[in-house]
């Protein structure tokens, strides 16, 4: 199939899984386009059982599979979706909160990778420095995820700002990780990797990818607000921020710096900056408008893919087993990465009541993980890896996903607590 037709279908397919959700599960959209996406694949094995001689699985295994998600996401989708999310995160509010946000994006990271590294060795006998690149990549929130429910949740602000500005940022750091680990499990792999000394170049790489990252956004970010100013075309100004995004993460992935970095970087001056100062209030709705659908749509396809990505997931008993004691580790790394910051911070500085329980439980894992899981060289783990990733991810998004906002609003009222 050509771009184009997969493309329309995907459109066509989100489109109608939407509205089957809409006028029948009346789920979130994301989660439940998710839902009927998945149905849809059991639907098809069920068929394919039933009528071996069709194809059916075969046929929309090749189609499936034809779909480089790794590369839909990380190099196309992800910047887009980053970018859409930071604009809605004031610097203001995220400067209140930059310090818990920072440990939880960096210390958090790191605990929740050797936990989930250490247990996933000791489960399955993995060799450590592999369970670890799995701990990398399934420690990282979704920011895609976790910002859909965010607007399900009736949340006081400073939890908010830390639950979205965390999402945001651990993600470009997940990345980085993942990418350095990955360059010591797998030297001879196609990933980026660490040559000569393998700890002093994981250490540049995590300074080029990390900080290089960060300066991009703001000085693409900066540059584009610069030019506004100038301007008074909604219009142009929209294709201005369409082309930052798009631009910017192209010139991040070719100058070998954290794309994801830097879309949140530069998402995050022109919501602040930009919007304050230079945008007219009617470019303001007409931008907001636009990102606020471009999410929706990205949101609906990849969370389509997502569901139907089963089909590339090889499933057996035994593995199955495990990706269910994985969940549980999961689970255990991610209450570490919350709880530790909280307690380092909490004589300095106020939280909410509950923010341990529902940042924990608010962490969902999405398409992110999925996409590094499928990126992954060809080993004799990569199928146990992509498995338990992909079970934790549909486990995070529709158990996690459907009872957090209510978690939260029966915890996350009380006022401000030391």
């Amino acid at each position: 199939m050509t771009f184009l037709q997969i493309t329309s279908l995907l459109i066509v397919l989100a489109g109608a899984f939407g509205t089957i959700n809409y006028l029948y599960l009346r789920l979130p959209s994301a989660i439940g386009i998710l839902v009927v996406s998945l149905l849809a694949s059991f639907v098809l094995l069920g068929l394919d059982w039933l009528m071996p001689h069709l194809n059916i699985a075969d046929t929309v295994r090749g189609i499936v599979t034809g779909i480089d998600f790794s590369e839909a996401l990380l190099e196309g989708m992800l910047g887009l979706l980053l970018f859409a999310g930071a604009l809605h995160v004031k610097i203001g509010d995220l400067r209140e909160q930059w310090l818990v946000v920072f440990l939880m994006a960096t210390l958090g990271i790191a605990l929740s990778t050797v936990i989930v590294g250490f247990g996933f060795s000791w489960l399955t006998g993995m060799p450590l420095i592999v369970a670890m690149v799995f701990g990398a990549l399934i420690s990282p929130t979704d920011p895609v995820a976790v910002l859909g429910v965010l607007r399900e949740a009736d949340l006081p602000k400073t939890l908010e700002t830390k639950i979205a500005g965390e999402s945001l940022f651990n993600d470009g750091v997940g990345y980085v990780v993942f990418l350095v680990l990955v360059g010591i499990a797998f030297p001879h792999g196609d990933a980026h990797g660490a040559t000569g000394n393998p700890l002093v170049g994981a250490a540049v790489l995590f300074f080029q990818e990390a900080v290089g990252g960060v300066v991009l956004g703001l000085v693409l970010g900066w540059l584009t607000f610069r030019v506004m100013r100038q301007i008074d075309d909604y219009a142009l100004e929209v294709l201005l921020t369409l082309g930052l995004a798009f631009g910017g993460y192209e010139l991040a992935v070719w100058l070998h710096v954290s794309a994801p970095i830097m879309a949140v970087c530069a998402g995050l001056l022109i919501g602040d900056v930009g919007t304050a100062k230079g945008m007219s209030e009617q470019t303001r709705t007409y931008v907001a408008g636009f990102w606020e659908l471009i999410d929706e749509i990205l949101n609906a396809v990849l969370f389509l893919l997502i569901g139907f990505e089963v089909f590339a997931v090889v499933f057996a008993e035994n593995i199955i087993v495990t990706a269910a004691a994985a969940i549980a580790l999961a689970l255990v790394a991610r209450l570490v990465a919350v709880a530790v910051p909280v307690m380092l911070m909490r004589p300095f500085q106020n939280f909410n009541a509950g923010v341990v329980p529902i940042m924990t439980w608010g962490g969902l894992k999405g398409g992110i993980s999925v996409a590094l899981a499928l990126s992954l060289p060809e080993s004799e783990w990569k199928p146990l890896i992509l498995t338990c990733t992909y079970v934790i991810v549909v486990f995070s998004i529709i158990v996690q996903g459907l009872t957090v906002a209510k978690l939260a609003n029966r915890v996350g009222r009380a006022p401000d607590m030391v």
